[in-house]
């Protein structure tokens, strides 16, 4: 996945997502929080963070949190918004190319993963069941409208989510203009 698209449009509108003023986008935020659980989480990473809104609200719920997003000016302002908890880092890097090492006991995809090509995402889905720890959880959110950048629909990406071995489906809702679901690393 490219960052150049992602990196124009946070330099044209600081929130080109509105995930901070719009009321839907709120609420859709919320969602994922409970679809998280309440924690605490020993080691949480965010695929495609932002400007950080999403990554503010799971902060205070991890001792450590990685955000991830490939877009410069994106991560300069969740950098900023993330200032005040020093367990939280953020840094520039694209998927799957660059998805870290580790384990976490949370992984949240918001609104990413449909922006890569189907390989890519095969990459991802491929990556997860190691990068959790037993019973860790995978939480992925994506808009069900269509646009000419979206690589596949959020249906697509559930599904793909839905067939991955070692991962249990825990959660799935449909919003007005979302789908959201949870997944589990089971033994």
């Amino acid at each position: 996945m490219s960052a150049v698209p992602f990196e124009a449009r946070y330099r044209a509108d600081a929130d080109p997502w509105r995930t901070l003023s719009d009321p839907a986008e709120r609420a859709k935020a919320a969602h994922v929080l409970a679809a998280c659980g309440d924690g605490p989480f020993a080691a949480a990473l965010e695929l495609g963070c932002g400007i950080g809104a999403l990554t503010a609200d799971l902060a205070p719920r991890c001792a450590s949190l990685l955000a991830l997003d490939a877009a410069p000016t994106a991560v300069a302002a969740a950098r900023a918004r993330l200032a005040r908890w020093p367990h939280a880092r953020v840094t520039v890097a694209t998927i799957p190319g660059e998805l870290p090492d580790g384990e976490f006991d949370l992984v949240v995809a918001s609104e990413v993963l449909y922006y890569l090509p189907p390989a890519a995402l095969e990459v991802v889905i491929a990556w997860l069941p190691a990068a959790l720890v037993p019973g860790g959880r995978v939480v992925a959110v994506h808009w069900t409208g269509t646009a000419p950048d979206l690589e596949l629909s959020a249906d697509a990406v559930h599904a793909a989510l839905c067939g991955v071995p070692g991962l249990a489906a825990r959660r799935a809702e449909r919003g007005p203009s979302y789908l959201l679901g949870a997944f589990e690393r089971v033994a």
